[in-house]
């Protein structure tokens, strides 16, 4: 197992729970990092910055998580039209 990870997600914090689900629907495991999160565990929150979620994925599965990620903008900007 490659033990290297990449960011594939820097986003608002629903937009990359439902992407971190997308990509355990199609077997892909991934890293969450929660600012919101941590800092309400750590006992204050600080503002909600855009980035607020951060999804990694190992090395040999990133190119498949960013093309299920960008296919879902792709779809999801054109329902916006």
């Amino acid at each position: 197992m490659n033990s290297d990870i990449k960011l594939v997600f820097a986003g608002g914090r629903v937009e990359g729970l439902f992407l971190r689900d997308l990509l355990m629907d199609n077997n892909i495991g991934s890293i969450v990092k929660d600012a919101l999160q941590s800092s309400v565990q750590a006992g204050w929150v600080d503002g909600l910055p855009e980035d607020t979620i951060r999804i990694f994925v190992e090395d040999e599965y990133f190119d498949k998580a960013k093309s299920l990620i960008e296919e879902y903008f792709a779809n999801r900007d054109k329902k916006d039209d």
